[in-house]
């Protein structure tokens, strides 16, 4: 297992203490670390709930809860790293939960459910997202433990914990909190004033090639600019890449000829995206996910036997590191076999008394090992993903769309029917069954990045397992409440009766087209073959870059660049940019460690500071009512200006904090 080197000597006595006594000395799964957690996690969710519902973006809520969570424990005399990594994890593990919106509001949308039935959407958030905790427990030492993955949110969320707690002198923590908390305010300031329209973080532009048309677009995100200087310049590469292919050849081709006639040139280019080229950027994922999983099988079922060992080990007596304590693989699979018993009632429930009601068996059937098999592989690729760009910015809906077009596959092959009624019950079936395995990918994709942070400060997994499931079931007890109340406000674009200012739910409505589409006989599986080809000549080239050189270009890097928006690609490789930059100069100081960890805070700070920002201003939305730019505050005369001022702010922001971070390194 790699440690970090400010760790520190608290935490090497700690897990030696553990290891002797069997026990952990310090606290850590706490009764007010779990109150602290749920309460953080009410706030956190049902903004994230607004804010994927009406723009389809959700954002990360470990690095928020964690500040907020030290802000709090601070105040008790006996409050360790490992109780604040608890509640980061509580309340991550419920706002990374909320992304089920992506697909349970396609239930309304197709007409099947007029409101969310309590229960039942309980026990689906509830069963998809315990399957999360228990499929990714044995990644754990494949991905985390064994893994040189960046973990780009996971590596920021120990930083910030350990700022509060470093053993390393009172000095160098100060300076250390002082570079994370300039971050967080300048990455605040920014957002606010976007917000006031006072400046433009968006710049995009629509442009002609030849008889086709292309775009391109970023936001001046320090957000985004801080993750790209986590995940590397290797990530930053890959993703460059796809954004090319998608962009530079694929929108040209598949516009050519009507980019003359269209009468709004930008939303002609931005639908043909959203529905064209966009699933060409699923089927790469699709095939660089597959044989991303195909790679780390091996490492896989390494870990279920290093577990497997690990469980025996100690049923016999024998005492392991407290950093190596999974949940036992025993409550594991038995947790995980269990499931399927109320998912099967679950489905039987939802099936019994509709017009597809004598096909219950071989769907249930067919289900459940749809369930068991794709949420091991769900799990796998979601976790590697986080592990290579960090869970805000993993394709999460690129996975669900690849989760549902497969099930709808599979119901077609079942129970098959061109009655209108029929098919909209096999399109909400296939829906109700995506949102378990999606439950699955949203858990997964933030149960590594939290192990991860979990790793580098010593805490106990299965403890952290335990909060993981602990979170699942608060986000799942205040999701459908929230998903009702958006409904009443505002309705659903698309669902029967939605007015003019229903949310988007932009993912909910793509999926259900998706589904529609394969269940009616008329989906484009061309896109799909033509993204898969693509991932394939991408995976090959891959391979040959490995074995004859010291570069690479990640598969699945390479196919997030494909099917993301410009708005994240392009600012990611730029903070990559930014951060090899800064990391050679820091190779090069008396101490190129301490250097390096300042770079890390300060992309720390900047993560934090947009993320609490974006909490804030989802309350403020509500509290409104759903207005629109609430804020606002600049006249529309000044539209022209605010994206200039923006570029400017953004790139002097950048060099004082970057030129503050190095002054810090240096400070004798």
């Amino acid at each position: 297992m790699s440690t970090s080197p400010t760790s520190g000597s608290a935490s090497a006595e700690r897990t030696s203490a553990a290891s002797n006594t069997g026990s952990s000395p310090v606290k850590e799964l706490t009764i007010r670390g779990v109150v602290i957690g749920g309460v953080i996690t009410l706030v956190f969710t049902a903004a994230n709930v607004y804010l994927g519902l009406k723009v389809g973006l959700t954002f990360a809520t470990s690095i928020p809860a964690a500040v907020i969570s030290m802000a709090i424990l601070r105040r008790f005399s006996d409050h360790t790293i490992q109780e604040n990594n608890i509640v980061q994890t509580i309340a991550s593990a419920a706002g990374t939960l909320s992304a089920i919106i992506f697909v349970l509001p396609g239930l309304i949308i197709v007409g099947w459910w007029t409101g969310f039935p309590y229960l039942q959407t309980v026990l689906v958030i509830i069963l998809g997202g315990i399957l999360g905790v228990t499929y990714s427990i044995p990644l754990r030492r494949a991905l985390v433990t064994n893994s040189d993955l960046p973990y780009p949110e996971g590596v920021a969320g120990a930083e910030v914990l350990r700022v509060d707690n470093t053993s390393e002198g009172a000095e160098e923590s100060s300076r250390g909190l002082g570079v994370i908390v300039r971050g967080s305010i300048a990455s605040a300031a920014l957002y606010f004033l976007n917000t006031l329209k006072a400046i433009s973080v968006d710049i995009s532009g629509v442009f002609r090639v030849g008889a086709g048309a292309t775009m391109m677009s970023t936001s001046l995100s320090l957000a985004l600019a801080g993750v790209g200087h986590l995940v590397g310049v290797g990530v930053g590469i890959a993703m460059i890449v796809g954004l090319l292919i998608s962009y530079g050849v694929l929108l040209p081709v598949r516009t050519w000829g009507g980019a003359a006639a269209a009468p709004d040139l930008a939303d002609f280019v931005s639908t043909t995206f959203a529905s064209e080229v966009r699933i060409v950027g699923a089927g790469a994922i699709a095939v660089a996910a597959i044989w991303t999983f195909l790679k780390i099988l091996g490492p896989i079922v390494s870990g279920i036997r290093e577990s497997l060992a690990s469980s025996a080990k100690r049923d016999a007596g024998y005492e392991v590191p407290v950093t190596e304590r999974d949940l036992s693989m025993k409550t594991v699979i038995g947790v995980t076999v269990g499931s399927m018993l109320p998912i099967g009632v679950l489905l039987w429930l939802f099936l019994h008394g509709t017009s597809m009601a004598h096909h219950t068996a071989g769907l249930i059937i067919a289900s459940i090992l749809f369930i068991l098999l794709t949420g091991l592989v769900v799990a796998s690729v979601c976790g590697y993903m986080a592990g290579l760009i960090g869970s805000s910015n993993s394709p999460i809906s690129g996975v669900g769309i690849l989760v549902a077009v497969a099930a709808a596959a599979l119901v077609r092959t079942i129970a098959s029917s061109s009655s209108p009624d029929d098919v909209r019950t096999l399109v909400a079936y296939t829906l109700f069954v995506t949102a378990v395995v999606f439950g699955v990918a949203t858990i997964s994709n933030d149960n590594l990045q939290d192990l991860k942070t979990g790793q580098l400060v010593d805490s106990t997994p299965w403890k952290q397992q335990v909060a993981l499931v602990i979170g699942v079931v608060f986000g799942a007890i205040i999701i459908p409440p929230v998903l009702g109340l958006m409904q009443g406000a505002f309705g659903f674009a698309g669902a029967p009766g939605a007015g003019a200012n229903a949310l988007a739910a932009p993912q909910a409505n793509l999926i259900k087209h998706l589904v529609q589409g394969v269940l009616g006989g008329d989906l484009n599986w061309n896109l799909l073959g033509l993204g898969a080809l693509i991932g394939a000549v991408v995976i090959a080239i891959d391979e040959i870059l490995r074995r004859n050189s010291k570069y690479s270009l990640p598969p699945l890097a390479v196919g997030m660049g494909m099917y993301l928006p410009t708005s994240v690609t392009v600012m990611i490789p730029i903070g990559a940019a930014l951060g090899h930059l800064y990391d050679r100069w820091a190779q090069r100081t008396a101490n190129p460690e301490r250097a390096k960890r300042m770079g890390t805070l300060l992309a720390t700070g900047l993560i934090v500071g947009e993320s609490l920002a974006g909490v804030i201003y989802a309350g403020i939305v509500v509290a409104f009512g759903g207005k629109e730019d609430p804020l606002a505050i600049m006249p529309e005369g000044f539209a022209g200006v605010a994206p200039w001022v923006g570029v400017v702010l953004f790139v002097g922001t950048l060099w004082y904090l970057y030129r503050g971070a190095r002054q810090e390194s240096t400070r004798d």
